[in-house]
């Protein structure tokens, strides 16, 4: 099948937030932060026109339109997160021992997860902000991967093997993704 034409996404930057482009390296600052992405591909270019970034591709593949895509919601998430910032919500649910969990430093501290002696830990991302209150858990932060990622390494962490999930559900659940803060 022959290629024909192009592929183009153009994101604009909204008033109050700022795009560079550093080669690959695009850099948006809004009132909340900044952040910064390498974005790179040898047959996708990437320019910047007054205050709309460009995506480009000229004869693409079906995979080369897709990286178009890719690239341009990746933008438009950096957008939504200097200016709203993204917020997780989780559960801590236990029915058979209490569950104590907390942050330390860089890391969610989960113990007495099914009266276990040896606290389970899980990997905070980034510059992700994680606040336990009561049976509740936020996590907040500029970037939507960073704070996805690092719910999904407490969800992770306290996963049970083993036993049957119909009984044991003890355990610390997202009940809400990526609302913008």
């Amino acid at each position: 099948m022959a290629r024909t034409g192009f592929a183009e996404e153009r994101v604009s930057a909204p008033s109050g937030v700022t795009l560079q482009l550093k080669g690959d390296e695009v850099l948006v600052s809004g009132k909340l932060g900044a952040l910064r992405r390498r974005l790179t591909h040898p047959r996708v270019g990437l320019a910047l026109d007054g205050g709309e970034l460009r995506i480009r591709s000229d004869l693409p593949s079906r995979r080369e339109k897709a990286v178009v895509g890719t690239f341009a919601a990746h933008v438009r998430n950096m957008i939504v997160g200097v200016t709203q910032g993204f917020m997780y919500k989780m559960k801590i649910v236990y029915a058979h021992f209490p569950m104590k969990a907390s942050v330390r430093g860089k890391e969610f501290v989960i113990e007495n997860f099914l009266g276990e002696k040896s606290p389970r830990r899980a990997e905070i991302r980034g510059e992700t902000k994680v606040t336990v209150q009561g049976d509740q858990v936020e996590l907040s932060g500029l970037n939507v991967e960073d704070v996805g990622q690092t719910a999904a390494n407490i969800e992770q962490a306290t996963k049970i093997r083993g036993f049957d999930p119909r009984v044991f559900q003890d355990g610390i659940y997202i009940t809400n993704k990526a609302e913008e803060a």
